[in-house]
């Protein structure tokens, strides 16, 4: 992390990589409910699309962390 508090430019930036991936892991939810209901599934894919998700949940909390001002104790 830096020292100094993003810029407009750099929280717009943060905010635009936030949405994208917001966006691609709702969109992995709805593929992985519709391989789970309709049989039959493919395993191997749904546990591929379930970790690259949960990769996307990670990075979208470093990016909201990074929303976040600091706050001096």
């Amino acid at each position: 992390m830096s020292l100094h508090p993003p810029s407009d430019v750099e929280i717009g930036d943060i905010r635009a990589q936030l949405h994208e991936l917001q966006v691609e892991h709702r969109d992995l939810d709805l593929v992985i409910t519709h391989l789970m209901l309709n049989p039959p599934p493919d395993d191997l894919l749904v546990r591929r699309l379930k970790k690259r998700k949960l990769v996307l949940k990670d990075r979208i909390l470093l990016l909201e962390q990074l929303l976040i001002p600091d706050i001096p104790a």
